[in-house]
């Protein structure tokens, strides 16, 4: 889930910048004419960085807030605002008494209501969470167009060969794995932690569908996806909004329709037993 957005130098300032951001009013200008970020977002990435530099593992511990201020040149508020966020989305537990510790980011939003409740056999919380998916996705693919950088783009990109190859080559998993990264790249494009966050959950749930078997061998809706991601790609890296966000929807509208057609065929046992 460390993901390349976050570790790559152009989303970084240094460390006097981002207590002086944490004084500036909501969507104040930063001086070089970017976006205003808030010093305590900024700080969040800086951290996340530190924990993928360090290797730190969930369970591991973490330097203090403390340490974290004076490493990362930061004033302690804008730090312990910065941990507030990360608790938030499941990436840092902070035990009372203890200190700071790398999280299992297992379940990223942790107390969700679904955490305890998703049944991967029940078809109306599958059908449900592709809504949520498309709700996601059609945001974080709408905020890449505008926020992506080239590296970022390159990680798109790469996952999205990646699939190709999958579907080329008719492995599953090489296939899934390109998938994942390429959801995932998007999200960490919209630089909206919490977005990353929830489509991490709802991937991970979708994972758990798969149980049931509605993931079969690499076939036309493999080859369908491809094409539909390509098409997503390309409106993101033309910086284009409103094609990125329709994209993704035709994406999550698609593939939804290939479990709905999976279903038809094991309940009337007609039609090909492929997935996207």
């Amino acid at each position: 889930m460390l993901c390349v957005a976050l570790t790559k130098e152009e989303h970084l300032v240094d460390g006097a910048s981002a207590g002086m951001a944490s004084d500036a009013g909501p969507g104040a200008p930063a001086e070089n004419g970017a976006a205003y970020r808030p010093g305590y977002e900024v700080v969040a990435e800086q951290i996340l960085k530190l924990i993928a530099e360090r290797q730190l593992q969930p369970g591991d511990r973490m330097p203090t807030e403390n340490e974290l201020a004076s490493s990362l040149g930061a004033s302690r508020s804008v730090v312990r605002e910065a941990v507030k966020i990360l608790s938030a989305i499941g990436r840092v537990s902070v035990q009372k008494g203890r200190g700071l510790y790398v999280a299992d980011d297992e379940g990223m939003l942790g107390s969700s209501p679904w955490g305890g409740s998703f049944m991967p056999t029940d078809l109306d919380q599958i059908f449900m969470l592709f809504e949520f998916r498309r709700v996601q996705e059609t945001a974080t693919s709408r905020l890449a167009a505008t926020r992506a950088t080239p590296a970022e783009l390159r990680v798109i990109k790469e996952a999205m060969d990646l699939c190709r190859e999958g579907h080329e080559t008719g492995r599953d998993a090489l296939f899934g794995q390109g998938d994942d990264a390429f959801h995932l790249g998007i999200a960490e494009a919209s630089h909206n932690p919490f977005l990353v966050a929830a489509v991490h959950e709802a991937r991970r749930l979708q994972r758990q569908s798969h149980t049931i078997g509605m993931h079969g061998a690499v076939g036309d809706h493999a080859r369908d996806a491809v094409a539909e991601h390509a098409a997503i790609y390309g409106a993101i890296s033309a910086g284009d909004p409103d094609a990125a966000a329709e994209a993704a929807g035709v994406h999550l509208d698609k593939t939804l329709e290939d479990y709905r057609r999976e279903i038809q065929r094991r309940i009337f046992g007609s039609g090909p037993t492929e997935s996207r």
